[in-house]
């Protein structure tokens, strides 16, 4: 593989040209055919999370990085909050991540970060903003990574996982509570390897390979990290070692952090939750949380291979190909046309004709990616983050994200994945039918 060189290693904003930066070229064998491979993002810049080299809002899709891979590229995995398909090989990966105001892009290995700098949640050593994809040079072998409110999380092809940003609350994992400024290995009590992470605001989660769960961060009496009594928080509302949550009585493959709540799959695709639930962010019926995992009664049965968490609502997809959908409405989130809450997880209708492969959440809105490559998303729009102009501030149902089509020989665009921030998004779409 060759890596793009870039002056101070970033990628260069050509934006008096219509071409777009390639950042990877994959080596191929003479039978082999590239696959071109882009990078789009939207919604309000003004913190460079864009990656356009300027503050700007962008109110459809627009690109700002390209790749040629080759025909067996895949995305990077483990995603978060998604079942893994277990599948080794030597293929080039390929992931996104939204944080709050910080945008990330995973590329064999590779981290290139961008966006707000405050806390020090870019990883360079410094706070303030970049507006550019830039390869953060602290990180090598990275396999996933997670962005949250003013951190970020990767884990490595060790098994290690490395925080850094702002450690108010114990968000970071490092029995302190101040700032890093670049990554650092959590040094938590298991004695696995990690084998997928996920994160939200100010709370994150890690899996061993064994299935065991840990969590550490924030918990103000919602019993978000599934601890219990007597492992409460010990300074500030947070918790900042790594605890294993022992009353989960699965192995558990899969964890999804929202605003105040924790969602985790079992290797059977069996979801269980724990936390606040005063919005129904649990599923269960009723509005009584906690810190007690515990199965979505309604879902016995029924086989989930990806779970996403915004701040109070949530998606779950089944390996039927159909999103559920519960929790807060009020923006539209739930995409079943109104703005009433949702007590138990529930079909959003309007994707019942189409297969979907991949969700997403942001912190009010949501996303869908069908087998045929088109994304929907729906929920709250006042930033233009779902991506067609002239929505109304909440759009209740999913509307397709169009994208605009250039003479640039490349043909459709097919979506392979979208990450939402809290006013912007980006989605990975392949040009040439992968």
């Amino acid at each position: 593989m060759a890596l793009y060189q870039h002056t101070h290693r970033t990628l260069r904003h050509l934006c008096s040209s219509s071409k777009i930066p390639l950042v990877w070229k994959s080596k191929l064998t003479d039978t082999q055919q590239p696959v071109t491979v882009q990078l789009y993002s939207w919604g309000r810049g003004a913190s460079g999370q864009l990656g356009g080299g300027i503050e700007e809002i962008r109110i459809y899709p627009s690109p700002i990085a390209s790749f040629s891979l080759g025909p067996t590229f895949r995305l990077s995995s483990p995603i978060p909050g998604r079942l893994a398909n277990n599948v080794v090989s030597d293929d080039v990966e390929i992931g996104i991540s939204c944080g709050l105001f910080h945008s990330g892009l995973l590329v064999d290995g590779n981290l290139w970060i961008w966006g707000k700098g405050d806390g020090g949640r870019l990883g360079f050593g410094h706070e303030d903003p970049v507006f550019v994809p830039t390869l953060n040079t602290h990180l090598d072998s990275v396999r996933s990574v997670a962005l949250g409110g003013l951190h970020s999380v990767a884990l490595s092809s060790l098994g290690q996982v490395f925080t850094w940003g702002y450690g108010g609350f114990g968000a970071l994992g490092h029995k302190v509570y101040h700032r890093e400024l670049v990554p650092r290995l959590v040094e938590g009590s298991w004695d696995a390897e990690i084998c997928h992470v996920a994160t939200s605001g100010t709370h994150t989660a890690a899996i061993t390979k064994s299935g065991e769960l840990y969590t550490w961060g924030r918990d103000e009496g919602d019993g978000r990290l599934g601890l219990g009594p007597g492992r409460g928080p010990d300074e500030a509302g947070g918790l900042s070692i790594p605890s294993k949550v022992k009353s989960l009585p699965v192995n558990v493959a899969a964890v999804s952090c929202g605003g105040f709540f924790t969602m985790a799959l079992s290797e059977e695709g069996e979801l269980w939750n724990w936390g606040a639930n005063s919005n129904y962010e649990l599923g269960r019926g009723g509005k009584v949380g906690g810190w007690k995992p515990q199965p979505v009664p309604s879902l016995e049965g029924v086989r989930v291979i990806q779970i996403a968490s915004g701040g109070y609502h949530s998606l779950a997809l089944t390996d039927k190909g159909e999103v559920l959908s519960w929790g807060h409405g009020g923006n539209g989130q739930l995409g079943n046309s109104s703005l009433q809450n949702q007590k138990v997880p529930t079909p959003v209708e309007a994707l019942a004709h189409e297969k979907v492969i991949y969700i997403s959440c942001g912190g009010s809105s949501s996303a869908a990616i069908t087998d045929g490559g088109k994304l929907y998303m729906w929920g709250y729009a006042k930033d233009c983050q779902l991506g067609v102009p002239g929505l109304p501030e909440k759009q209740s149902s999913p509307i397709e994200v169009k994208f605009l089509m250039e003479d640039d020989g490349l043909g459709n665009h097919n979506v392979l994945s979208v990450a939402i921030g809290a006013s912007h998004a980006m989605c990975l779409v392949s040009r040439s039918g992968h």
